[in-house]
């Protein structure tokens, strides 16, 4: 993804790339923050096993194993891991020992003011030479792009 508008980022788009744009709409001020404890999380991406292998505690690359066999890189809150087939309890520590690690990125909740709501939309797309192709898009879009 390109950071959001204003936030200094340089990324040039280039043909044949796929990005996800993603948007917040919200209820308050418009104006999204990380806020509160993180009940989110997802597995980075680590082909070559190189960062998984700098954890240090057996049981938190134990947990990362079955984190990875049961979602691979889509996210997951804490209850999916509770409620799952082993039932995680114990968990917490070596939870935390992963995102220290890097192995595992958190995403804490977004939020604006106070009583308001705040949600997320996002499209999938591919530059081609002459134009763009929405590949997230379905009949109940709701938007002509």
């Amino acid at each position: 993804g390109i950071a959001c508008p204003g936030g200094g980022e340089q990324t040039r788009m280039e043909e044949g790339e796929v990005f996800a744009i993603e948007t917040f709409g919200t209820t308050g001020k418009g104006y999204v923050r990380e806020v509160g404890e993180c009940s989110h999380f997802a597995l980075n991406p680590d082909p070559s096993g190189s960062v998984r292998k700098r954890v240090r505690l057996h049981e938190a690359r134990q947990l990362a194993e079955r984190i990875d066999k049961r979602f691979s890189t889509l996210p997951w809150c804490r209850r999916y891991l509770e409620r799952g087939p082993k039932g995680e309890s114990r968990y917490q520590l070596y939870l935390r020992n992963l995102v220290q690690a890097g192995v595992v990125e958190e995403y804490p909740p977004l939020c604006d003011i106070k009583g308001s709501y705040v949600a997320q939309y996002e499209h999938t797309i591919i530059l081609k030479p002459t134009s763009k192709e929405i590949v997230s898009a379905g009949d109940d879009r709701g938007m002509d792009w």
